[in-house]
């Protein structure tokens, strides 16, 4: 029997490419789609066939384009550097497209478009990332900059570097975020402390928190909205 390596050897019914061209993206299943991407597979493998096994990685399916890492793609037959760094760059651009498209929604008085502007930035981290949120004083969104990677606690959160930042680019307003890596985005005692103190360092600041909202899998906890701030 003929073994098929590339998309372009399968028959014309099965081609992605084909199938793309002829009924649009969206008949496409996610191994097709990504099998276009990956466009060879490898010791009889087909491209699809390669990509099905990527997506059955410890049952991810597509999300293991943001949750595996480089090392663990090239763990799988067919996968090696330059692959892995395009299924890579594939996630880090829905990422970005996810967040232009949430941009011009965010408000400041709007949790909700908040959390939905960072939340595929955030979601997927496996570790604690925080960011701080620079506003105008008409609510427009001005930049952002992570503060610390790790355990959030006081004893690694800098207020004078928060609002040193703050004040370089003249923000009128600060949004605190990170993300629980565990999913539940529940504050914890550390959550409280930390909220807490940039709170009163931004009443004597005149620069106010406006709020600190926690990113967990496609949910988040504002404490603006729970009356907390």
């Amino acid at each position: 029997m003929k073994k098929h390596h590339t998309v372009k050897d399968l028959p014309d019914t099965e081609r992605p490419y084909e199938k793309c061209f002829e009924r649009g993206t969206g008949y496409l299943s996610d191994a097709e789609l990504l099998a276009v991407i990956l466009r060879t597979g490898t010791n009889g493998i087909q491209s699809v066939e390669l990509a099905e096994e990527f997506l059955r990685y410890q049952g991810g399916g597509l999300l293991n384009l943001y949750s595996m890492s480089k090392e663990e793609m090239m763990s799988l037959p067919g996968i090696g550097r330059v692959k892995s760094i395009q299924l890579k760059c594939i996630a880090e651009l829905c990422k970005r497209l996810s967040r232009l498209s949430a941009k011009e929604q965010v408000t400041l008085q709007n949790a909700s478009s908040v959390a939905a502007y960072y939340m595929e930035q955030m979601c997927h981290e496996t570790k604690e990332i925080l960011m701080v949120s620079l506003f105008s004083n008409k609510g427009r969104l001005i930049t952002e900059q992570i503060v610390s990677i790790g355990s959030i606690s006081t004893s690694v959160v800098s207020p004078r570097e928060i609002f040193y930042t703050a004040i370089t680019h003249n923000a009128a307003y600060i949004i605190l975020l990170h993300n629980h890596p565990s999913g539940e985005p529940d504050p914890s005692p550390a959550d409280f402390r930390v909220t807490d103190t940039l709170a009163k360092c931004g009443e004597y600041m005149q620069i106010p928190l406006a709020d600190h909202i926690i990113i967990g899998d496609h949910c988040y906890y504002s404490f603006r909205e729970n009356g907390q701030i």
